[in-house]
C-alpha cells in the first residue's frame, strides 16, 4: 500500500470526526445543555446546533413538554388520628432547563418528597370525614406550596390530584354500615312520604266524591221539588179550571186512601181525621143524587099547610115512599165505600206485617168482602 494514503485517510477520519462533534441536531420538544470545559455555556434549542469539538459537551438532555408523574401511596395520619393511604398524581413542565439540571439534583425526588410533606400537613388538621369531602381544597393547597417551591428548579406545577384515598379495612366496613344505615333510613322516609301523599290524595278524592254526590242529591232533590211544586201547581190549576166541586174530591180522597200502606217498608199508618167528613160527603152525594127528580105540583093540603106556615107533627110517622127507597140504597152504597176503604187500609196492614215476619201466614181478603 501506498505510504501516502495511509496518513489521507487518517486525515479524513479526523475531519469526520471533527464535523460529527461540531453539529449537534436537537428534535423538537428537547433542550440540550452544553458545557465548555465543565462549566455551563448554553442551552441548544430544537434544529441544527453547531458546537466546538471538544470543548463543548452535552451535559443534560432535558423533554420540556408536560409530564406526569404518580407518585406510591404513602401514609398519612388525619386529626382523628386514622391512618390513610393517598397517592397523588402531579402535572408538571419544565420551563428552565438550565435550573432544572443545575439546582436539584433530583427533581422528581425532591418534588415527591415535598408532596408527601405537604400533604401530612395538610391531612393533619382534617379528620376523616372531611379528608373525604375536600379533595378540591387540598390539591389548591398542594398546587400552591409546590409552585412557590419548584420554581427556582426551573419547573412549573399545572395541576396536582389526589388519586386514592385508602382508610383502614375497619374503617371501610364501618363506613359501609353507615351508608347502608343511611339509605335505609331514606328509603323508611320516601316509603313513608309515598303512604302519606297517597293517604292524603286518597282523602281528597273521597271528599270530592262525598261534595259532588252531596251536590248531585241536592240538584236531584231541587228539580224534584220543582216537579212535584209544577204537578201540584198544574193540578190546581185545573181543578180550579174545571170547577171540580167538593164531592169529586171526597171521592178522589177516598180512593187514593188504599194506597197510603202501599209500600212495603211501612210499618205505621196514620188515619187523616178528614176520612170521616169524606165518607159523608160521598154519602150526601149519593143521597142527593137519588132524591133529585121531577118536581110535581104539590096536594091541596100541603099547599095549605105551606101556606099556612104550619110544620108536619113531630111525632108523625114519615112514610115510605119512592124517595125514602133510593136515600136508603145510597146510605148503604155510602157505607160499602166506607167498609171498603177500611178493608184496603187492614190489607196493606196485614200485608207489611207479613212482609216483615215472613213465618207469619199472609192474611187475603175473603170472598164475601
Amino acid at each position: 500500500m501506498d505510504p501516502v494514503v495511509i496518513p489521507l485517510l487518517v486525515v479524513v477520519l479526523v475531519v469526520v470526526f471533527l464535523v460529527a462533534s461540531t453539529v449537534r441536531i436537537v428534535p423538537q420538544a428537547r433542550r440540550y445543555n452544553i458545557e465548555r470545559f465543565g462549566r455551563y455555556h448554553r442551552t441548544l434549542q430544537p434544529g441544527l446546533n453547531l458546537v466546538l469539538p471538544v470543548a463543548d459537551r452535552t451535559n443534560t438532555k432535558l423533554d420540556v413538554r408536560e409530564q406526569v408523574y404518580s407518585s406510591d401511596p404513602r401514609p398519612v395520619i388525619t386529626e382523628d388520628n386514622l391512618v390513610v393511604n393517598i397517592d397523588t398524581v402531579l402535572y408538571y413542565q419544565i420551563t428552565d432547563p438550565r435550573a432544572a439540571a443545575y439546582e436539584v439534583a433530583d427533581y422528581l425526588q425532591a418534588i415527591d418528597q415535598l408532596t408527601v410533606t405537604t400533604l401530612r400537613n395538610v391531612i393533619g388538621s382534617m379528620d376523616l370525614e372531611e379528608t373525604l369531602t375536600s379533595r378540591e381544597e387540598i390539591n389548591s393547597r398542594l398546587r400552591a406550596v409546590l409552585d412557590d417551591a419548584t420554581g427556582k428548579w426551573g419547573i412549573r406545577v399545572n395541576r396536582v390530584e389526589i388519586k386514592a384515598i385508602d382508610p383502614p379495612h375497619t374503617i371501610k366496613e364501618a363506613m359501609e354500615k353507615q351508608m347502608r344505615a343511611e339509605r335505609d333510613k331514606r328509603a323508611a322516609i320516601l316509603h313513608a312520604e309515598g303512604e302519606r301523599q297517597a293517604k292524603i290524595l286518597t282523602a281528597e278524592g273521597t271528599k270530592q266524591k262525598d261534595i259532588l254526590e252531596a251536590q248531585g242529591t241536592q240538584q236531584a232533590m231541587i228539580l224534584r221539588a220543582d216537579g212535584e211544586a209544577k204537578a201540584v201547581e198544574l193540578v190546581f190549576q185545573a181543578v180550579h179550571r174545571n170547577n171540580a166541586d167538593a164531592k169529586v174530591l171526597a171521592y178522589k180522597y177516598l180512593e187514593t186512601l188504599p194506597h197510603l200502606a202501599g209500600s212495603d217498608n211501612n210499618t205505621f199508618w196514620v188515619i187523616p181525621g178528614e176520612l170521616t167528613e169524606a165518607i159523608r160527603t160521598v154519602t150526601r152525594a149519593f143521597g142527593d143524587q137519588s132524591t133529585e127528580g121531577p118536581a110535581g105540583p104539590a096536594s091541596p093540603g100541603e099547599a095549605a099547610t105551606a101556606g099556612d106556615g104550619g110544620t108536619p107533627d113531630a111525632g108523625r110517622t114519615p112514610q115510605l115512599d119512592a124517595g125514602s127507597t133510593v136515600s136508603l140504597r145510597a146510605a148503604a152504597a155510602a157505607a160499602e165505600a166506607e167498609r171498603q176503604a177500611a178493608a184496603a187500609v187492614s190489607d196493606a196492614k196485614a200485608e207489611a206485617e207479613a212482609a216483615q215476619s215472613p213465618q207469619a201466614p199472609r192474611r187475603g181478603r175473603t170472598s164475601g168482602d
